[in-house]
C-alpha cells in the first residue's frame, strides 16, 4: 500500500510541477471560461479529459501502443492553444448571474476536452514509465498514478475558480473580458512552447 502513495504522490507533483507547466496551461485554458457557479460543468469537463488522458496514459503504459514523443510533446502545447482561441467564441451568458451557457458550446467542450485528453495522457506516459523501468506489476502503480494526477487537476481548476471568482465578483470585472485575458496569456505561453519545439527539432 506504501508503493501505492507514493505513485499517487508522483502522479500529483508531476502534474502541479510548475516546471512542466504545460498540462497546468491546458486546464487553465479549459477552466477560463467558467465561474465557481458552474462547477458541476466544470466537473463534467475535467472528468472527460480525464476519461481522454486515463486510457493512452494506461495504453502507452502498457505498451499497446507506440507514439514519437517529439510529435506528443508539440502537439501538447497545441491542444493548448486551440483550446484558448475556442475560448474567444465562447458567447457571454445573458446574465452575469447565469451558469447555462449554450448546450451546443458545452458538449463541443466536452468532445474538446476528451480529443485533448488522449494526447496528454501520452505525455503523462513518458514520465511514468520512467519511474516504472522494469517493475513487474504495473497496474496498481499506474491507477495510483492517475488518481495523483486527477487530484492535482481539480486543485488546479479549484483554484482557478476561486481566483475567478475574486476578479468578478469582488472586484467586478467584466466576465469576458477576464476569459480575453486568461485565454490571450495562456496562448502566448502556449506560442512560446511551440517555437521551442520547433527551434529543438530544427
Amino acid at each position: 500500500m506504501n508503493d501505492f502513495f507514493i505513485y499517487l504522490r508522483l502522479g500529483f507533483d508531476h502534474i502541479t510541477d510548475p516546471s512542466g507547466y504545460d498540462h497546468i496551461l491546458f486546464v487553465i485554458a479549459l477552466c477560463a471560461v467558467y465561474t465557481l457557479r458552474q462547477w458541476r460543468q466544470v466537473l463534467i469537463l475535467v472528468t472527460a479529459f480525464t476519461i481522454g488522458h486515463s486510457i493512452t496514459l494506461a495504453l502507452a503504459t502498457l505498451r499497446i501502443i507506440n507514439y514519437r514523443t517529439d510529435v506528443i510533446e508539440l502537439l501538447i502545447p497545441i491542444t493548448i492553444l486551440i483550446t484558448t482561441v475556442a475560448n474567444f467564441f465562447v458567447q457571454e451568458p445573458k446574465s452575469r448571474f447565469s451558469d447555462q451557457p449554450p448546450t451546443s458550446q458545452s458538449r463541443g467542450r466536452y468532445v474538446l476536452a476528451l480529443l485533448f485528453g488522449l494526447i496528454h495522457g501520452m505525455g503523462f506516459s513518458n514520465y511514468l514509465r520512467s519511474l516504472l523501468g522494469r517493475e513487474a506489476d504495473i497496474i496498481q502503480p499506474l491507477l495510483a498514478f492517475n488518481i495523483g494526477l486527477e487530484l492535482g487537476q481539480l486543485l488546479i481548476v479549484g483554484i482557478v475558480l476561486c481566483v475567478a471568482h475574486v476578479v468578478l465578483e469582488i472586484l467586478n470585472v467584466r466576465r469576458r473580458d477576464w476569459v480575453l485575458i486568461v485565454s490571450g496569456i495562456v496562448a502566448g505561453m502556449a506560442l512560446s512552447l511551440i517555437i521551442n519545439n520547433e527551434l529543438v527539432a530544427g
